[in-house]
Formats: structure tokens, sequence, C-alpha cells
């Protein structure tokens, strides 16, 4: 969801502390997914409370590291390569295996394929969207 499209007036408590330190880290005015998530590893707050801090600060999200949004031109997966890249064997399989029955994904899900299978999320993610499975749940709440 756009972040223009969320609610303005939800309510959320704003950690300072969380908020300086993406102020900080900022690319562009925006915070990048892998950059939303070493915040997050560094103990500065869970993955969503990071998303809702910065949906609070009207901050945009980027470069999201399935590479659904955040790029020129939309997805990354022209700017990554990974539309070359052959896939692991059975990484397709996996994905439609674990799609519900109405056809998604969570986001977490693909993450855990991607180390399964030892290839990029930036792939995981391109297969999935091939493959017309709707990816779903981002873990900072793009989506």
């Amino acid at each position: 969801m756009a972040l223009e499209d969320k609610d303005p007036l939800m309510t959320f408590d704003v950690d300072e502390k969380v908020a300086a330190t993406i102020r900080a880290q900022l690319e562009d005015d925006k915070l990048p997914c892998a950059v939303a998530f070493a915040i997050a590893e560094a103990g500065a707050a869970s993955p969503a409370q990071i998303g809702r801090t910065a949906d609070a600060l009207q901050i945009r999200l980027s470069r999201c590291q399935l590479g659904l949004f955040g790029y020129p031109g939309k997805q990354g997966w022209a700017e990554a390569g990974v539309s070359d890249l052959t896939p692991p064997v059975g990484l397709e399989a996996a994905i439609q295996e674990v799609a519900n029955a109405k056809g998604q994904i969570a986001c977490a899900r693909l993450w855990t394929l991607a180390e399964q299978f030892a290839c990029s999320r930036m792939l995981v993610g391109y297969l999935a969207d091939a493959l017309d499975i709707q990816i779903v749940a981002c873990q900072l709440g793009a989506f």
C-alpha cells in the first residue's frame, strides 16, 4: 500500500530514538528495505515498528529486497538482472507449494525460501511474480 493510501490519522506513538535512527540513514529521503532491516537487527525496534515509524514520519520505503517497489521503473528485477539467472533446482516448485489457495505468499516466507535455496531475495520475488503469485504481508507494512 502506498504511503499516501495509508490512514494519516493512524495512532502510533513514535519512539524518537528510532525516528532519529531512521532519519540518519535515509537515502534520497527514503528508507531502503535493507537499511530498515539493519536498523531492526541492531536492536532499535522490530521491522514492523520501523515501518510504522517511517509511515508516521511520512518517509517512503524504497528498494524492496524482493524487488517489488522503490526502483526506477517500479520493480528492481531488471536493475538486478535476475531475469537472466537460472533459478536453483526446485525453487519454482517450492514457491508454488507454499503459496496459499488464493495464490498468495507472505514476504517472510519468500525470505526463508531464498535462504533455503541460497539465492537472492530478489530472484525469489521475481519468480513469485512470474508465477503470478501475489506477495503479501510485507514485514515493514508497505503492503
